[in-house]
């Protein structure tokens, strides 16, 4: 679905039982015609489609993987607008609909629902303030979550000995030993009387098949640590 415009934006659908999951069921259609007419109405061009099926309106943003999707796809490619039907397909709990849309106002994106309303408004004082209530229960909850995964990490670092959780070091990835080697081997020895950059490095190391989790070649920040890092103790 998609038309030609100034305005480039993500439709986003939900529905709540899988009794309506389906092309051809009522609320996944109603809610792509409503969204695709008002879109077209405002010469605004539909670029993409992000629908979380059989989602109910009251579980939690971050659960659901239709939005999940959509925020990657808005953090990797600009667009900042998204089409809903109504708010209530965003989400019917006052609660999580104010915790999404506090979260794509974070990232500078505007809602619109097929009635034309902004759902991200912030001329309406009692939305602005349910948004800065959301925003700081989501605050203390993550909080919460942090302190309680620190303390469970800690409890079985005293069990095993070992290092749990956390984002893995370059030595601990999947054969990250031999790839901090060759960096260090590979920036250690000129090539053609000049020693090889960051860069180099990494797009020596690309070619041998060592690429950071996004599959692109290391930065120049993570060679470098590379190159820093001594060597783990026998």
């Amino acid at each position: 679905m998609s038309s030609k415009g100034n305005v480039k934006a993500v439709a986003y659908l939900r529905t709540s039982s899988a009794a309506n999951v389906g092309a051809d069921k009522d609320s996944e259609r109603r809610q792509r015609e409503a969204v695709g007419a008002f879109a077209k109405a405002a010469g605004i061009a539909i670029v993409d489609e992000f629908y979380d099926a059989a989602v109910s309106g009251a579980d939690p943003i971050e659960m659901r993987p239709g939005f999940a999707a959509l925020l990657d796809r808005i953090e990797s490619n600009g667009v900042r607008t998204v089409i809903v039907e109504d708010a209530s397909r965003f989400a019917r709990n006052v609660l999580v609909q104010e915790l999404g849309i506090l979260a794509l106002i974070a990232r500078g994106v505007t809602v619109l629902t097929s009635a034309g309303d902004d759902l991200t408004n912030t001329d309406d004082e009692f939305k602005v303030a349910m948004r800065q209530i959301a925003g700081t229960f989501a605050q203390l909850e993550k909080a919460r979550l942090v302190r309680k995964l620190k303390a469970a990490r800690e409890r079985k670092r005293r069990e095993t000995g070992k290092k749990v959780g956390g984002r893995k070091n370059y030595a601990e990835m999947e054969g990250g030993s031999e790839m901090i080697a060759l960096a260090k081997k590979l920036h250690r020895y000129p090539v053609n009387g000049k020693r090889r950059s960051l860069n180099d490095v990494a797009e020596e190391l690309a070619k041998a098949g060592y690429l950071s989790s996004t599959g692109k070649p290391f930065a120049r920040i993570a060679i470098s640590r590379m190159l820093e890092r001594k060597p783990e103790a026998a």
